[in-house]
């Protein structure tokens, strides 16, 4: 789980980078891999979700 957390503030970390990249430069790169980016780890971030909650909801006989 620790990991999922680092791999999140990471991800936070590199599109405001990339958000701050493009208003310092104007550049529509940086724009784009910050919104490539966010997209990408909301998906992972939505599947990460739902197998938890699978997870919790499917009954597993022991």
């Amino acid at each position: 789980m620790w990991l999922l957390r680092l791999m999140g503030v990471l991800t936070v970390i590199a599109v405001a980078g990339g958000v701050v990249a493009f208003l310092l430069t104007r550049d529509q790169k940086y724009l784009q891999f910050s919104w490539r980016l966010f997209r990408y780890s909301l998906i992972v971030a939505l599947l990460v979700f739902a197998l938890l909650i699978l997870e919790r909801v499917a009954i597993i006989p022991a």
